[in-house]
Order: structure tokens, then sequence, then C-alpha cells
């Protein structure tokens, strides 16, 4: 009857457990519990979604974590869904036809799946192999890429990877909601003070477009019924008029979000002549604005020794000149970042021209810095002479010793307007004035050309943003980017995700050198002394309940003489 029972109770645990599901989460970080806006998203999901995983094989330890945390997550997803998510993992190499393997790496890489060049050993021996650590998120005839292997370059392998770890459901939940999307909202990037052009921000305006409505406009087009979320100026070159600044001002007043890049101090390497040239700040007339929502843009520029890289002219033989890469101060490579979901396992940023930024207090708004020079940086005072002899003078290292500086700003809470009390301008359309918003939120970037990708000259080709010709880096420009318009307009907070932590308890490689003989001789001894110790208290426990249990009988003589 015991058995009969207990193969009853299996029984049906085994139904249950097919129809409820649960999980409990033991680990301090939390690393198997999905975030509470991934659990709300997955079960208001609405049509059926597919995802191709292209990480099936044979890996080294660290890409297998990878591919079990990517298929431990996709269950859940699937779960939570109740089936409306789908997955299949896919070898990318299986194929021995070596003509329809590099068909099949062309196909994933026109849809958006960078491929990696892995080196392992296996068996003693060097190995390679291509691998496309993504995947493919299907929604009928349509395909998002979702890209699992990000990380700062500046990391440790095994770091990159604990990254990529912390970020796989974040990335898959970012590509369900672009696949999903039925009203995209509207960005606006803003035209007529020379600001960036359409090429140069084709490679950032394409990305966004997979989410969002993205498009230029001007400002006299601006007005109460213009429906749009949010308004992008990068590097302007010419001043505001004072019915402009009102416009701006009146967008955030009603909620619009907005992202100013502007050099306070405006300069282009193309302009710098052989004799060099003084840099001075230049008047867009925002400053007054910016300071009522709690910013101020110094009238400078900042020297960082960790900077990128310019050729420069260092001989001649013959009558070819020779090159050499050097360090441009001027472009300092930003990679010390707050502790915030937008900034957060981002890779480092190129900066050009950048200035510094303080803060002014303003009441209920609050200022979160989150991109930072390097500590080795100076900051020059306007008028600024830059020089490319500058290049031949040797660094003095004391001198550096102004950072980090803060170069990009949240701000965060309800905006005055700056026109509030004072005389408003006349414009040319429709706009009833509101002194105060409700929340909001502004970015603020003193460096014109953070959104600006590279174009040749030559034949119009488009650089992606972020990419350096010289060095054939890609920096983190462009998520950057997109993870600040993500967070601004994003009201179901996908971009907390990226919050996640998984910490990293790695052995301590000095200590098991230090005492491996001591650590393999407790791993052979140590168990068998505790299976015998287990054997002894089992059999003395069974012992002594035997005796407790059937106690030894007395045996009594009795005598001819009826006496004991």
């Amino acid at each position: 009857m015991r058995i009969l029972i207990l193969i009853t109770i299996l029984f049906l645990l085994n139904i249950i457990g097919q129809t409820i599901f649960f999980r409990i989460d033991l680990t301090q970080d939390k690393r198997y519990s999905l975030s509470p806006v991934a659990n709300k998203i997955l079960a208001e999901l609405e049509d059926d979604i597919f995802i191709r995983v292209y990480l099936e094989g044979d890996f080294p330890a660290g890409f297998v974590r990878l591919q079990k945390s990517i298929r431990e997550t996709l269950e859940e997803f699937r779960n939570i869904s109740g089936n409306k998510i789908q997955y299949q993992f896919i070898n990318p190499n299986e194929n021995k036809e070596e003509k329809e393997r590099r068909q099949l790496y062309l196909q994933l890489a026109k849809k958006g799946l960078q491929p990696t060049n892995l080196n392992f050993m296996q068996d003693g021996k060097k190995s390679e192999l291509i691998i496309f650590p993504g995947a493919l998120v299907c929604l009928g005839e349509k395909e998002i890429p979702a890209l699992f292997l990000k990380g700062n370059s500046s990391s440790s392998p095994e770091e990159i990877l604990n990254q990529s770890v912390e970020g796989v459901e974040f990335e898959l939940l970012s590509a369900i909601r672009k696949i999903t999307v039925k009203q995209k909202k509207k960005i606006r990037f803003l035209q007529g003070h020379g600001e960036l052009n359409t090429k140069e921000i084709t490679d950032l305006a394409r990305s966004l477009s997979e989410y969002y409505d993205v498009d230029t406009m001007r400002l006299w087009e601006l007005n109460d019924s213009t429906r749009m979320d949010a308004l992008v100026i990068a590097n302007p070159q010419h001043p505001f008029t004072e019915w402009e600044k009102y416009k701006i001002d009146q967008f955030v007043m009603r909620g619009g979000k907005l992202v100013l890049s502007i050099n306070k101090i405006n300069i282009n390497i193309d302009s710098i002549g052989p004799q060099g040239i003084m840099a001075m700040p230049t008047d867009y007339n925002l400053d007054d604005l910016l300071f009522q929502y709690g910013i101020r843009l110094n009238s400078d520029l900042i020297q960082d020794i960790y900077s990128g890289f310019i050729p420069m002219v260092t001989g001649y033989i013959g009558n070819q000149t020779q090159k050499q890469m050097v360090n441009w101060n001027f472009y300092p490579v930003a990679n010390i970042f707050s502790e915030h979901p937008v900034t957060r396992n981002l890779d480092a940023i190129y900066l050009k021209f950048v200035g510094s930024m303080d803060t002014v207090f303003t009441e209920g708004v609050k200022k979160i810095p989150l991109v930072f020079t390097s500590r080795n940086c100076k900051l020059m005072k306007s008028p600024v002479r830059v020089s490319f002899d500058d290049l031949k003078l040797e660094i003095d290292p004391s001198s550096f010793r102004k950072g980090p500086v803060p170069v990009v700003y949240l701000l965060e809470g309800t905006f005055t307007s700056v026109f509030n009390n004072r005389l408003k301008p006349e414009t040319k359309t429709t706009f009833k004035f509101l002194s105060k918003s409700n929340f909001n939120k502004i970015v603020v970037i003193s460096d014109g050309d953070l959104m600006r990708n590279d174009v040749l000259t030559s034949n119009g080709e488009i650089f992606p943003l972020g990419y350096d010709r010289f060095t054939r880096k890609t920096f983190g420009n462009k998520e950057l980017c997109l993870h600040l318009l993500d967070y601004l307009l994003d009201d179901k907070g996908i971009i907390s995700v990226r919050g996640k932590k998984v910490i990293l308890r790695p052995l301590d490689k000095l200590k098991i050198n230090k005492y491996r003989k001591i650590i393999q001789t407790l791993n052979l001894i140590l168990p068998v002394i505790l299976i015998l110790l287990a054997g002894v208290v089992f059999s003395y426990r069974r012992r002594k309940k035997f005796v407790t249990t059937h106690p030894p009988a007395i045996f009594c003589h009795q005598n001819t003489n009826n006496t004991k």
C-alpha cells in the first residue's frame, strides 16, 4: 500500500508540474529570475514569436555558459508567455559543404548577425571557429536581430562574457518589443541651424527606425498640434532666435523629450591650418535655457591622455610621405560610466573636441552624470590654441589631473520655463504658454559630433556610427545614443533590465597553485572518510534502534524446591 500511495503521489505531482510552472531562485544576485517588466510584456503577448538562436555546437566553457543562459531565459519566456515564444538552436557550421556554409554566413550577416572568430584549444591543438552569437526574432515575415556578445572591450574575455550573460534578457526583450510594436513614437532631428545633415545621421536614424518613426524637421513646423515625442538637436552651428528658443522650451513644458548634443567651442579638424587656429566659444542663445534646466556649458576644451589617433606626416622617402598614427588629445576616449541602466556594460565612447559642463541648483530637477572622461585629463579655457605642432611636444602627465569630467548629463524632474515672468516673443505659429512641466527628461551632451557617422567624401560611403577609420575599431557611440532615446521614450521600462548584475566569483589561481597537492589529496580521501563515517553512524543507530525495540529476554530457572 505504501508503494502504491507513493506512485500515485508522484503521478499526481507530474500532472500538476506540467500545468503549473514555478521555480525558486536561491542565488544572491537573482540571476535566474526575470524582471517584472519582462513578466508583464510576455504575459501580454498577442502573437506567436519564433526565435532562431545561432549558437549551437561545441564551444569553450565561457560560451557554453552564454549558450546555457540564453536557453534558460528562452525557456522562462516560453513558460510565462503561455507557449507564445518558441525557439530553436541552430549550428551554422554543421553543413559540410563550404560553399553552402559561406552562403549562410552571408545571409546571416545581411540580416544583422555579426560573425565572431573564436580561437580556442581543443585536444591540445589550436582551433578556430566562426560563430554567430545572436538570434533572429521572427514574427510572420518580419525578422529582428538580437546580438548577445556585447560588453566593454577593455575588459577581460571572462568579464565580457559575463556582461553578455547579464544582457541576454534585455537583448531578447528589446527585439521582441521592436517586432511587436504597432504604433511607433516619433523622433525628429532638427535642421535649419547647420546641424548634422541626413547623411551624417544615417546610421543612427536607420537603427532607430526599427522601433521609432524617425525624420527631420524645422522649428517653424512645431506648434501646439504637432505630434512628436522627442526632439534631437545634434551639433548646431548657428544661434537660435528667441521665438525658436521659446518653441523648444514649450515643447519641453508639454512633455516632449529633448536631446541636445552641442559644442560650446565649435571646431572641426579640417579647419585647422598649418599655423593652427584660435578656438573661441560660440553663443547659440541657449545658455539661459540650459541654465534654467540645471546645466551650464563651459567655454573650454578637454585634453585627455587616453585619446583617439590621427595620421601625422613624419617624413618622406623619395616623393612618398610617411605617416604615423599618433594620439590626438582633443579626441578623448571616455570609458568611465555611472551605475545607470543606460550606460551599464557599455563600450568606450569616442569624443571629438568635447567641453566640460557644470550643474546649477534647480528645484525639482535631478542631474545624473552618465559618461566621464578619464582621470588623466586637463581643461583648456578659451581662447584655445589648437595646432598639429602640439603633437611633437612631450606630454607632461602632471598637468593631466582634472578628471574624471562628466560629458553626458541626464536631467529628470519638473522643469520651469525660461520664459516664466519674462516677455514672450511673438511666434509665427500658435503656442499656448505653460510655465511648468510635469515629470520629464532631458539629455545634454557636450560633444556635437557624438551622433555623427563618418561619410567618405570621394564616393559618399557611410560608415557605422562610432567606427574609427584610422584604427578600424568600433566604439559604443551608437549603443549609447540608442539607449538614451530608449530611456527617454520607453514607457514600459525595458531599459531598466540592463541593470541586471551577475557577480563573477572566480577562483583564486595563486591559492590553487599553492595548495594544489592538499586540495587533490582532500578530494581523494575526504569522500571516502565521509562514506565510512556515514556507514559507522548508520550501523550504530541501527543497532541502537534494534536493542530499543527488541530488548534481550530474561530466562528464569525453577528448582525442585520451588525457590528462585
